[in-house]
């Protein structure tokens, strides 16, 4: 079976043009013999009676064998193409003209003599052929006698076996290799036509085809669009597929290049991760065996020390595994926020009272803003203390001595919006997109102690709660993270 879409069309064109040919062939052939058949019916329709009445047969009794021999032998001379041959009322052949081994049936079926006998017979009508057993042709037939009941009958083979003969020839002769030879002809043309306008139409499929290929060869990285025009011209199917692919094909360029973005911050991530969790353990490791050799020379002052440097350093190393375990479980969907009525500003301000002492020790000038009567909200307390945590351990760490620390809580549009803002060095544009993504880090930012995994898991809090995340930037104004909370109505 071919493979192409184009020598498949093509076959099946062949094999339905070929199909149609030998079906033209076959009716033209029996159409045209079924005319022929009735034009000599009709023509010699009244032949056989005719000739009884030219003989001068008696019309009031049956022919005499000797009689009908007669007028077999003078009527066969004068038109060979005719059989003549004189049955009774039953169809039994009383006589004929033709010698004896070439006549097959002993009996003609008389039914179709009858019909052809009727008034307005339905033309034509086609009898039995005494030299064939199976084979039947058009006739001419008389009752005899022609006054009162039928005791014979005149039964007249219309195409006799000379036709045949004559007719067998002919079908050698140039009028038949004429037709069958324009036929074929025809049929040629029309194949030949119908392979062109095939190939006219799967061109463009063709083409789609062999950029496929091309893209797939690319290693999926470049495409050469197929579609020519806009969508909303396409002009058939082979157009939107053609739209379909370009679209498909700048989709998949697209996240092949944020999974190479992903997989260069999973080992930015590994590496960082390694690092943060080599320090912290490496220190307690140092600290604790100082401790153990060392424990009985230190003084109590150098002991206190040792052990607060190694508590800070497991509490990092605890914090860093929490944020790790938090994201993949908010990813994965494995938390379920066990959601209560409560209002944002409050629990915001618990938050807010942990960083109060850094706030005052570096000068940052804090204004929190809070709109009367602020709706509801549904959230999980402890997701969201954890969410506001990330956001303004983020803003400071983003944020100079003396800089302006600003949150904001308003209703909008039958959601609350809980905005945090600081005036710290700008985010430039290219980095808006990526600041959610887990393991991503700022250039300037990478290697300062952080995995990147704080806003990561903000965004994750947000989308369990039904809440929307975005940030804004820029030189002339503040930062800000505005995150819009379903209200309860």
């Amino acid at each position: 079976m071919p493979r192409s879409l184009y020598a498949r069309l093509a076959l099946v064109l062949l094999l339905l043009l070929a199909s149609v040919g030998l079906l033209q062939v076959t009716l033209t052939f029996s159409t045209t013999q079924a005319f022929l058949d009735e034009l000599t019916q009709r023509f010699n329709q009244d032949l056989a009676r005719e000739l009884l009445v030219r003989r001068a047969m008696p019309d009031d009794r049956p022919l005499e064998h000797d009689e009908a021999v007669a007028l077999f032998t003078h009527y066969m001379h004068i038109n060979p193409a005719i059989e003549i041959y004189l049955l009774d009322a039953e169809g039994k052949i009383l006589a004929f003209e033709a010698p004896q081994k070439r006549i097959k049936r002993e009996r003609v079926d008389v039914g179709p003599i009858r019909d052809f006998l009727a008034e307005r017979p339905m033309l034509p009508i086609l009898g039995d052929d005494p030299r064939h057993t199976e084979r039947r042709k058009s006739f001419s037939a008389a009752a005899i006698p022609r006054k009162g009941p039928t005791a014979q009958y005149l039964y007249v083979i219309l195409g006799g076996e000379a036709w045949d003969d004559v007719a067998h020839l002919m079908t050698g002769s140039w009028f038949y290799r004429t037709t069958t030879l324009t036929l074929l002809i025809g049929l040629g043309v029309s194949l030949l036509a119908g392979l062109s306008l095939f190939a006219l139409l799967t061109r463009r499929l063709r083409r789609l085809d062999r950029r496929m290929g091309a893209f797939e060869e690319a290693d999926f990285r470049r495409f050469t669009p197929c579609a020519e025009r806009r969508p909303e011209h396409a002009r058939d199917e082979i157009d939107r597929l053609g739209h379909t692919f370009d679209a498909m094909a700048a989709r998949i360029i697209e996240q092949m290049a944020a999974l190479e973005r992903k997989e260069t911050l999973r080992r930015n991530l590994v590496a960082n991760v390694s690092h943060d969790l080599r320090t912290p353990i490496t220190a307690l490791q140092g600290y604790l065996e100082s401790l153990l050799l060392k424990r009985q020379q230190l003084a109590d002052d150098e002991l206190e020390r040792r052990l607060a440097v190694a508590f800070r350093q497991s509490q990092r190393l605890g914090e860093l595994v929490g944020e790790l375990f938090q994201l993949a479980k908010l990813e994965a969907r494995e938390s379920v926020a066990q959601r209560e009525p409560l209002l944002l500003p409050e629990l915001a301000q618990d938050v807010l009272a942990k960083f109060l002492p850094e706030i005052e020790n570096r000068g940052v000038r804090l204004d929190f803003h809070v709109v009367p009567g602020l709706p509801v909200t549904l959230g999980d307390p402890a997701l969201l203390d954890r969410l506001f945590d990330n956001l303004l351990r983020n803003a400071l760490d983003h944020l100079p001595d003396g800089g302006q620390l600003q949150l904001d809580f308003y209703p909008e549009g039958g959601r609350v919006v809980s905005a945090i803002a600081n005036d710290g060095a700008n985010i430039p544009a290219e980095q808006l997109e990526h600041l959610f993504e887990r393991f991503y880090q700022a250039p300037e930012r990478r290697g300062g102690g952080g995995a990147g995994l704080g806003l990561a898991i903000v965004r994750n809090i947000v989308e369990l709660h039904g809440g929307e995340i975005s940030v804004t930037s820029s030189a002339d104004e503040l930062t800000r993270f505005q995150i819009r909370w379903p209200a309860v109505n």
